[in-house]
């Protein structure tokens, strides 16, 4: 579908569309370099005051995934004209707003159409050093992956909306994904990680993927060492999942080799669509343990969850667990 669009021909466009990272980087001076993204999608949870606060956390980490520090937001708003979706919109810009106060940045301004469905999230433009710029590409054999969120927001939220949800598991997956990748991005700057992204839409293993595919590596994933949020697995046997969950499953059957002690449920819990994900790191192996140390002295998760090796016939083996490693 993008085939048509012409190719970046501008030499300072530092990252554009050719390895799907996560925001796109444009030089400005030999120091200072722009960094843009725009996300925004329906509501999630029932509330509209954490709806907006975990779109604008959404939107702000594909800045943190690069390094960047974001600076400015825009609003970008698709409401019904009537009816109870526009009498909660106040509360949806509020909770972006205060999400955008936390990280410090400011929100200048906006755009708003009616739409049939609530839609929000933001603009965000902030600013990177091009010499430290963190792409998706750069993962070396040996690196070890680092993953900084629990995974499972995308069976859950599916679960709040069937109203199978308890308000504990409710409460939990609100917290996850309203937490900012901030702290987790600060810190992943200063252990310099070969490559960087955040885990949304696409899932662990889809993103991964990309990292993968654009740094022509493989994979081994631990199943056992990856961080799962409380309830998932017992709705996951329910059969509840999302669209986007079945799509990523299906879309990397070619790309995954699974071991044979990996269930089903495993499975699709792995290829989770998420919103508002943690950071996914591949970080050199001597620099592996300091950054845990670090990110968890913060407050922040930090599980060591597979690693890098040479590339093979398949992108990505999963497999329970890897004999001689802890989890860390």
């Amino acid at each position: 579908m993008l085939e048509g669009l012409p190719e970046i021909e501008d030499p300072n466009v530092l990252v554009g569309t050719k390895y799907a990272d996560d925001a796109g980087v444009y030089l400005l001076s030999k120091r200072i370099a722009l960094v843009q993204t725009i996300d925004f999608f329906p509501p999630v949870v029932n509330d509209p005051y954490d709806y907006g606060a975990i779109a604008a956390a959404n939107a702000l980490s594909d800045v943190y995934a690069m390094g960047g520090k974001p600076l400015v937001a825009l609003n970008v708003v698709g409401f019904p004209g009537e009816g109870e979706a526009r009498e909660a919109l106040p509360l949806v810009l509020k909770g972006g707003a205060d999400k955008t106060k936390e990280a410090g940045v400011e929100i200048i301004g906006g755009h708003t159409v009616k739409n049939p469905e609530p839609l929000y999230g933001l603009m965000v433009t902030g600013v990177v050093n091009p010499q430290k710029i963190i792409k998706n590409i750069g993962a070396k054999a040996g690196d070890r992956l680092i993953l900084t969120k629990p995974i499972g927001t995308g069976i859950i939220t599916t679960a709040i909306k069937m109203e199978l949800a308890s308000q504990e598991v409710t409460g939990k997956v609100v917290e996850v994904m309203k937490h900012l990748n901030k702290n987790a991005s600060e810190i992943m700057i200063k252990s310099r990680p070969s490559a960087a992204t955040d885990v949304t839409g696409y899932g662990l293993l889809g993103h991964l993927t990309e990292m993968l595919t654009a740094s022509q590596v493989s994979a081994t994933v631990w199943a056992d060492q990856v961080p799962i949020i409380d309830g998932t697995r017992e709705l996951a046997q329910q059969n509840i999942y999302p669209g986007g969950t079945k799509s990523n499953y299906k879309f990397l059957e070619e790309e995954v080799l699974y071991s044979p002690d990996i269930s089903f449920e495993e499975m699709l819990i792995l290829c989770d669509a998420q919103t508002s994900g943690g950071l996914l790191l591949s970080v050199p192996q001597t620099r592996t343990r300091r950054l845990v140390k670090s990110l968890q002295e913060k407050g922040e998760l930090a599980v060591v969850i597979g690693e890098v090796t040479e590339v093979q016939k398949w992108r990505i083996r999963v497999e329970k667990k890897h004999p001689g490693e802890k989890r860390a």
